[in-house]
């Protein structure tokens, strides 16, 4: 699309800030941390239903988590949404979401893994949204102050501007485009869908976490062939943590496996950049223009404010 992307307003003290579980269940101690932190930063805080519960692998049956995911979004007050965790559910409900609401009170939607799913859809509709940690970054002794340094800064409207250490694997150059992405297996899970975002001309971010080496060959290769690394900008790679060869193994790390599927394509690729499954997960703005640029010596990522 060519008219920007639309940024939902930045968060001040007293803002509210719904938690909720449309995917995984996660422990009540983590969301309590969560809670307890964004207390101190001066927000409001409500806990959905499904925050709390369990169903299975799931926060809650796909009724209970739409109900709660849907009547978030069309909370007229909620200036930000936090999920308590990825893990896999969203696709079972995310074409029955309707955003009418969504598009006259638009809001901060917060998390990554399966939370992709649901920045894809903002994407195709015309919104910015932020890939950032959820609850557990709030608890876990090993998470990164950037982690939640960056998720408070993108949060309240601050300058996001990163700089990252040089990668052998890296290729030089700039561009200056447009952000999307997420994890990896969920976009190629999209591919042919309403939700499969068009890449043309933009920045793609990609991270990936405890996924045999073929079958991320095989999430790389769906991509490519779906047509979704043809035109890009740039790409940037993030954490791709506990990947595992297999009893025989695949032959290439996944750095090689990248580079060897996008060929000789001219095009900047910064390596090892601080997000995704890994602890040092720090916010990116999907929808926002960026500044890449990769040379000799670091990358550098510049977000532009709207």
């Amino acid at each position: 699309m060519n008219k920007p992307y639309i940024a939902p307003p930045s968060l001040k003290p007293g803002d509210l800030i719904r938690i909720l579980a449309p995917s995984g269940y996660i422990q009540a101690n983590k969301v309590d941390a969560a809670i307890h932190s964004l207390h101190n930063a001066g927000f409001i805080t409500l806990a959905s239903p499904t925050a709390y519960k369990q169903h299975y692998i799931f926060s809650g049956t796909d009724e209970e988590r739409l109900l709660d995911l849907q009547n978030a979004l069309d909370d007229p007050q909620c200036k930000a949404i936090l999920m308590t965790r990825g893990g896999y559910g969203l696709l079972r409900i995310i074409d029955r979401l309707n955003f009418e609401k969504f598009h006259q009170f638009p809001k901060w939607i917060i998390g990554f893994s399966d939370i992709t799913v649901l920045h894809s859809r903002l994407h195709q509709l015309g919104f910015q949204s932020l890939h950032a940690t959820m609850c557990a970054g709030f608890y876990e002794e090993d998470t990164s102050p950037e982690t939640l340094q960056t998720f408070f800064t993108a949060l309240k409207g601050g300058v996001l501007n990163y700089t990252v250490p040089y990668d052998a694997a890296n290729v030089l150059g700039d561009a200056d485009a447009v952000l999307c992405g997420g994890n990896a297996a969920m976009l190629s899970s999209l591919s042919g869908s309403k939700d499969d975002i068009n890449t043309d001309g933009k920045v793609l971010f990609l991270e990936e976490v405890g996924e045999y080496l073929y079958r991320f060959d095989r999430i790389f290769y769906t991509l490519k062939r779906s047509g979704r690394l043809e035109n890009i900008a740039g790409l940037i790679v993030g954490g791709l943590s506990d990947m595992k060869n297999g009893d025989t193994p695949f032959g290439k790390t996944p750095h090689e496996l990248i580079r060897d599927i996008l060929g000789d394509k001219k095009i900047p690729i910064c390596f090892n950049f601080p997000a995704g499954h890994i602890s040092d997960n720090r916010a990116l703005i999907f929808g926002r223009k960026i500044q890449l640029k990769v040379d000799k010596n670091q990358s550098h990522i510049i977000f532009v404010n709207d």
